[in-house]
């Protein structure tokens, strides 16, 4: 949401987001993997918790393992699942290091993009302009978006800078989280995931205007 100026009406106008990392996929190299089992049932457990919120509508990037994560919500709450291309994961591209060792070198530096891959910079720019267009069509409302993990990190990182690469090894799978806004222009980030099947919810605020650029 860079460049958004916000007034005192948009502020009252703010959307709740909640951005979804996929479920557990067995690896292969096609994108379009299905989940796994287990990714199966943690499915199901995705759905649970979100239906605990007033869903109004729901996004998921084209990959199947995305769109199977929040299937079993959609059945649940009888809304369609949209298809946002923007959401897909960021485009590693071509390199001789290992994956991990790739990913790392991404995070250290926002403009630097591995051979026909995504800058870290373009990627968040990418995300974040989804949720400007969705905040536009969705007012006030609570909106899904089913994503993949250094996408929903990044994302995050524009509300927190301290969100960084070990953030992005810690997310598990799935994992959830919420952004809402205050009457103050403050963000409330929320770990809505819970491996446990307890509430283990985590909750920190942060300075939206810096987030979202404003002035």
């Amino acid at each position: 949401m860079s460049g958004l100026r916000l007034t005192e009406t948009m502020l009252h106008t703010m959307s709740t987001f909640y951005l979804v990392r996929h479920a557990h996929a067995d690896w292969t190299p096609d994108e379009n993997r299905p989940l796994s089992a287990q990714g199966r049932d943690d499915a199901v457990h995705v759905a649970d918790i979100l239906s605990q919120h007033p869903i109004s509508a729901i996004y998921s990037s084209p990959f199947l393992r995305a769109r199977e994560t929040i299937a079993p919500l959609a059945r649940r709450s009888g809304l369609p699942v949209h298809v946002e291309p923007e959401l897909q994961e960021r485009r590693l591209g071509n390199s001789t290091l290992d994956f991990l060792d790739a990913v790392e070198a991404a995070w250290r530096d926002s403009s630097f993009a591995h051979p026909e891959g995504e800058s870290n910079a373009a990627a968040q720019e990418r995300g974040l302009a989804v949720m400007r267009r969705l905040q536009k069509q969705h007012v006030t409302e609570h909106i899904v978006l089913s994503t993949h993990g250094n996408l929903l990190a990044l994302i995050l990182q524009s509300f927190d800078p301290a969100v960084d690469f070990a953030f992005w090894k810690a997310l598990t799978l799935p994992d959830i989280y919420a952004l809402s806004f205050d009457q103050v222009g403050q963000a409330v980030m929320s770990r809505l995931w819970y491996e446990c099947r307890g509430h283990c919810e985590t909750r920190t605020r942060y300075d939206l205007l810096a987030a979202l650029g404003g002035g």
